[in-house]
């Protein structure tokens, strides 16, 4: 079984854009790329919410939770690109957008649910994602 996987980043500053128009945009808080596999349900979605609100990756070991970092959310579905054969990547195991949305929605409400102040992409549009990593901190999380 393949589950829910988000990519985690500290930043100082991040921003998404469709078109002319930024969509989402926080300061001194989390990037998120969350990928949804055909496998996953709301309560994957409830797992890694609480997973992403409570991670200790921020300065001094502290979680967004406990300094009420802001989180900017955006659907990845290549998260889920399969490379071990040839040179194009497959997307099989990613959800299709009419599962995959509702799934990432689902995070983005458990988030505020606990909390969280939380920007978001546009699901579905190309987006132009900008960011300024600190740390670097970088992490996988996947069920």
């Amino acid at each position: 079984m393949v589950g829910m996987r988000a990519v985690v980043q500290t930043v100082s500053t991040a921003s998404v854009t469709v078109g002319d128009e930024t969509v989402g945009e926080i300061t001194d808080g989390l990037l998120v790329l969350v990928g949804v596999s055909t496998d996953d349900s709301v309560d994957e979605a409830a797992w890694i919410a609480d997973k992403i609100w409570t991670l200790r990756i921020l300065d001094d070991e502290r979680s967004a939770s406990d300094v009420a970092a802001p989180i900017l959310v955006i659907s990845q579905f290549t998260l889920y690109a399969d490379t071990r054969k040839g040179r194009r990547p497959s997307w099989n195991k990613a959800a299709p957008g009419p599962v995959a949305e509702p799934l990432v929605e689902a995070v983005v409400e458990r988030l505020r649910t606990l909390g969280a102040t939380v920007e978001t992409g546009r699901f579905g549009a190309s987006m132009l994602v900008h960011s300024v990593n600190v740390g670097p901190r970088t992490i996988l999380l996947e069920r």
